[in-house]
């Protein structure tokens, strides 16, 4: 490909809208455009490296026994009534009607097409285990699209469905493609991927696992431990709270005038937070009755957590007259009985502490919930915190770091087949629902993925297996009739060699070509030129800048070939050691 006709431009201003570097850097060097909010077209550039990704899936789908299928973005949605997921699911599905007013959906996920697909197919115990997969266009109605690829509205999804006759079969095969999974992001070149549980959220299941990468910019939180292999998402980190222990005081209440704050009553009380117990109200969307989260003042609610145990969907309240609670000063002792209240375990334990009265300027002191209450019981609600205890080992090890998720795996366990009646018979003649496992890469998010880790401040650095093109040809002083001579017989014998080789024959200043090859994150660069050629040589560089050697010019093309195999083998390696 010669460089002069590659559709796409490339220039040095960062967007102003960009807010991470993966982002700015994708616009800048002529990968994507964006169209609309949360929606992006793409250049032969981002084609040539998601078709790299796409085919390192499909490979090490097809090792594990998955079968290619195609299913359709437009779904009617009695498809996802019979999931019972048209109501519960949000305002990220788009419904719409078509011209004969028949309801549809714009598909963000695929179990009830791909149970749809294989049901009458999958009749008998014979049929099973199996597993099929595509890779699809998606449609996610993003409330918050931000930084670029790493949360679109309109994606694409690699997503694989597997359907089994035991949780045991289940569990040998989620192992497989669990593995399967590792190798996919060792073979993109992103080796640090961690595993940690997650929350199944509107998936459903019981067992789930997200791939993440580590950057600060990531918008999920990681909980890991310091000291032994513990590491969850945030929303599914158990919270292991050990509070002092201490006699109980009398029960009083103090009277607290504006103070509606935590902090504002712990500092009128000069009481420590870590005694103090806040109070965050919600409400359920089906009918609109409260629930109050109960944490310790130091703590914050985890609403993932909230939601899973309250059993529905839940949002920020509206505190009216009528409810009965008075913002501010809530509590758990003398709640209005038609609230739901749920005590966090971060308040176990805590003789005597400082909660709201239920009654305007005033907060109890010395409130002991076993006391007051009599049996309680306490739910993990809050999130952990830096220097937690881990669940796992025990110790006060708890880190958080910040990570983007680029794959997922889930155990659904029977949620469609049960609810869509998949059936099929087995060996005693009996009616039995198969069991599914669900498996999902982000394939746009796991380019701009691959680019926040690997960039400078010029461009990409893309590692080989999914790099646009392997070597990227500089031909300096393309006027000059020797230099543009010498750099066309080396980009033909490249050519002829099967390497994939970019060409920049434009007559342009130094700077702008080795710009625009910073900004295109090939990992050999060759530089041609009137100065290179007078010691008979180029000069043969790494985008990393890890090689940077001068190679006689009837040596190019074997020394090009050989770093080439090099860099695939360097990454091969690390697959096998998997």
């Amino acid at each position: 490909m010669k460089i002069s006709k590659l559709v796409g431009p490339r220039f040095k201003e960062r967007p102003a809208d960009c807010v991470i570097d993966s982002h700015a850097l994708m616009i800048r060097g002529g990968y994507m455009k964006s169209v609309g909010n949360g929606i992006y077209s793409e250049y032969p550039a981002l084609r040539r490296i998601t078709a790299k990704i796409e085919r390192i899936i499909r490979e090490e789908m097809d090792a594990i026994d998955g079968q290619e299928i195609l299913l359709p973005v437009t779904m009617p949605a009695d498809l996802w009534e019979e999931s019972g997921r048209y109501e519960s699911v949000g305002s990220e599905l788009l419904r719409f009607r078509d011209r004969n007013q028949s309801k549809m959906v714009l598909g963000m996920t695929h179990e009830e097409a791909a149970v749809q697909l294989v049901r009458e197919y999958a009749q008998t115990y014979t049929k099973y285990p199996f597993m099929i997969y595509q890779l699809q266009r998606k449609f996610r109605d993003e409330a918050r699209p931000r930084a670029g690829m790493i949360r679109v509205r309109e994606f694409t999804m690699k997503d694989a469905y597997s359907f089994h006759t035991s949780q045991e079969d289940l569990e040998r095969y989620y192992d497989i493609c669990y593995n399967a999974y590792l190798r996919i992001f060792q073979r993109a070149g992103i080796p640090d991927v961690v595993t940690v549980a997650s929350d199944s959220g509107m998936m459903g299941g019981s067992i789930s696992h997200e791939y993440m990468l580590l950057t600060p910019v990531g918008e999920d939180s990681i909980v890991l431990c310091q000291e032994c292999d513990y590491r969850a998402n945030m929303e599914a980190a158990e919270n292991i709270v050990a509070n002092a222990p201490e006699e109980p005081g009398e029960l009083a209440c103090i009277e607290t005038p504006d103070c509606k704050t935590i902090e504002d009553v712990c500092a009128f009380l000069h009481s420590p937070v870590e005694t103090s117990c806040k109070a965050v109200v919600y409400q359920k969307n089906r009918d609109d009755s409260y629930v109050v989260a109960f944490v310790r003042g130091d703590y914050e609610v985890n609403e993932t957590k909230l939601r899973n145990i309250v059993g529905e969907e839940i949002h920020a309240a509206d505190i009216t007259p009528e409810s009965g609670l008075t913002a501010g000063y809530i509590g758990p002792y003398q709640l209005p009985e038609n609230v739901m209240a749920i005590l966090d375990i971060s308040l176990k334990g805590i003789a005597g502490m400082v909660a709201g009265a239920n009654k305007e300027g005033y907060h109890y002191t010395s409130l002991n919930l076993d006391r007051e209450l009599g049996e309680v019981s306490y739910r993990d609600i809050s999130k952990v915190k830096e220097g937690g205890i881990c669940p796992c080992c025990g110790k006060p090890a708890l880190r958080i770091q910040r990570g983007i998720e680029v794959g997922n795996i889930f155990q659904l366990g029977t949620k469609y087949t049960k609810a869509m009646n998949m059936q099929y018979t087995d060996e005693k003649g009996e009616l039995q629902y198969p069991i599914m496992g669900c498996y999902g890469i982000g394939v746009g998010r796991l380019v701009a993925s691959i680019c926040e880790a690997y960039h400078d401040e010029y461009g990409p650095i893309w590692p080989i297996s999914i790099a646009p093109w392997q070597v990227h040809l500089c031909c300096v002083r393309a006027d000059d009739e020797e230099t543009r001579k010498v750099a066309d017989h080396l980009y033909r014998q490249l050519e002829d060699a099967g390497v994939e080789v970019i060409y920049d024959d434009r007559d342009v200043r130094a700077g702008a070509m080795f710009s625009d090859a910073d900004l295109l994150g090939v990992p050999i660069r060759v530089v041609i030129s009137p100065r290179n050629l007078k010691e008979s040589c180029v000069e043969i560089t790494t985008r990393d800048k890890a090689v940077k050697e001068m190679v006689p010019v009837e040596e190019a093309l074997e020394h090009i070939c050989g770093l080439k195999e090099k860099m695939l083998g360097q990454i091969a390696e690390r697959v096998s050691k998997r």
